[in-house]
């Protein structure tokens, strides 16, 4: 138990540090920032949940000691509680009976990569819904604190010539498609930032020879079934007026990027055994990568999967490997 509370602390510790270099407003320090929940997910995979807690619990006392409540609070909601939760849920396991003999476990079910990946974007989501009081407690008046902070930001770090402009027509225009577009796009940014940590975390521990699960298989990565009512709620919430359609956006936009991770893991499926299959996935994710609005397709690729089973009618052309010509 001490070595738990001794690593707990220390991760604790390298998850503050990471936190609260974006202080210093570097592009390196905005990409230390986003792996601040690493050290808690290695603590929670690779030793036990309590760790995590553990390290969640004093990193955001030690930020709250140090910087102040708003740190205390931002780092336990946004890194160190998702953080926890993720490398908990990652380690839940059941057992598996053989067939008509429920005394006897044949082996462990572990928590789905799907369902993971699911709730990597519900707390995507979550973390922007809770930074909305921030800046209004109505649509209109988020999206003017928003506003603000965009042009204190432009008028803080721009160029005199970009300052000149920002008063322009165009450059106001633009203000506003920002102001449409952050909150959507950071829940899909916080979506990728938690299943990417929790990709890495994992890696990290089983080089280590630590991790107790077996390493998924990312062309088999399911969305459970309710992910699709999920995101219909979503869809129909964001066509409500205010604040409830403005929020019901963001959850539909982290929805939508779990299932494109689904999308990829059915393009992993169908390419496998393909002669091409390097460069077809390569220039699936680099088009993604580069362009950003072909996601969508991936989208669509994981919806079609989880209604018409496209891996199965695709395995199923394709017959067995003895039989394929």
């Amino acid at each position: 138990m001490l070595q738990i509370v001794f690593i707990g602390i220390g991760t604790g510790v390298a998850a503050a540090l990471l936190f609260a270099s974006v202080v210093s407003g570097s592009i390196l320090a905005t990409l230390l920032f986003y792996l601040a929940p690493l050290p808690i997910l290695i603590a929670g995979l690779g030793w036990s949940p309590w760790a995590a807690i553990i390290a969640a619990l004093f990193g955001a006392i030690g930020l709250g000691a140090i910087l102040g409540f708003y740190f205390f609070i931002a780092f336990l909601i946004g890194v160190g509680l998702p953080a926890w939760w993720l490398g908990y849920l990652a380690l839940l396991a059941r057992p598996v009976t053989t067939s008509g003999n429920a005394s006897t476990p044949a082996n462990v079910e572990w928590y789905p990569l799907g369902h993971l990946v699911l709730w990597s974007a519900i707390i995507g989501a979550l973390i922007v819904l809770v930074a909305v009081p921030n800046f209004g407690t109505d649509k209109e008046s988020f999206q003017a604190g928003l506003r603000s902070a965009f042009e204190r930001a432009i008028q803080s770090q721009a160029t005199p010539d970009l300052r000149a402009a920002s008063g322009g027509h165009d450059f106001q225009r633009l203000i506003d498609l920002l102001v449409l577009a952050i909150p959507p796009a950071a829940a899909v940014l916080a979506t990728l930032v938690n299943v990417f940590n929790l990709w890495l975390a994992g890696h990290i521990v089983k080089v280590s020879g630590r991790l107790r699960r077996p390493w998924p298989d990312l062309a088999e990565l399911q969305l459970p079934g309710y992910a699709a009512g999920v995101l219909a709620a979503a869809v129909a919430g964001a066509l409500l007026p205010g604040l409830v359609g403005l929020l019901a956006g963001v959850l539909a936009a982290s929805v939508l990027m779990a299932y494109a991770i689904h999308g990829f893991a059915v393009l992993h499926a169908i390419t496998r055994g393909l002669a091409s299959r390097g460069v077809a996935l390569g220039g699936a994710y680099a088009t993604v990568i580069v362009f950003g609005w072909p996601v969508l397709g991936m989208s669509l690729l994981g919806l079609a999967d989880a209604f018409f089973n496209v891996r199965a009618r695709v395995a199923t052309k394709r017959g067995p490997p003895s039989l394929r010509t």
